[in-house]
């Protein structure tokens, strides 16, 4: 079994580029409310984003070892500007992966085959066992979809909370 959590909330920093961003402090007692709950097994291998938002939130969940998988970053977003919009701008993205939904974004589809890509191989090293990805809420979306042969789950995302989990029985077959 896959479980993909979403990280934490993070410090919203406008001009920062969002894969720099940090976790917000104030949501740490979420994170160890996730880590509590039981929801995560107690003997999956654990890799994260490079993110250091999605790091800090593997760090919080876990005592054990979390190997980095730059994979595993979020949909690569290279601009600071701050969006008011957001969730239309994303929507775009979904609408038409193959094309970039505001500048600086990578297309869609880019995120999907890396993430799926680093996911298979993952999945690959550790057969029949349970992986914890500790990463984000747009490239877990396409993950999932990729993985199960579903159309991406929008409504999911818009509702995915920070943190979060999404649990995924990959239907394809290990490289």
């Amino acid at each position: 079994m896959l479980y993909l959590v979403r990280h934490g909330r993070p410090l919203v920093e406008p001009g920062l580029l969002p894969s720099a961003w940090e976790l917000d402090p104030a949501g740490f007692e979420d994170i160890w409310a996730l880590r509590e709950s039981g929801r995560l097994p107690d003997d999956g291998h654990w890799f994260c984003s490079p993110e250091p938002k999605a790091v800090a939130t593997a760090q919080l969940l876990t005592d054990g070892p979390v190997g980095i998988v730059e994979g595993l970053a979020e949909q690569i977003r290279d601009t600071g500007d701050w969006i008011d919009r957001f969730e239309a701008v994303v929507r775009r993205a979904f609408a038409d992966p193959t094309r970039s939904a505001h500048p600086g974004w990578e297309p869609l589809a880019v995120t999907r085959e890396r993430v799926a890509t680093s996911v298979r191989l993952l999945i690959a090293d550790h057969p029949s066992e349970d992986l914890v990805l500790v990463g984000h809420g747009t490239a877990w979306t396409v993950l999932a979809a990729e993985l199960t042969g579903a159309e991406p789950d929008l409504d999911r995302w818009a509702l995915l909370g920070m943190p979060d989990v999404i649990e995924v029985d990959p239907v394809v077959e290990s490289p």
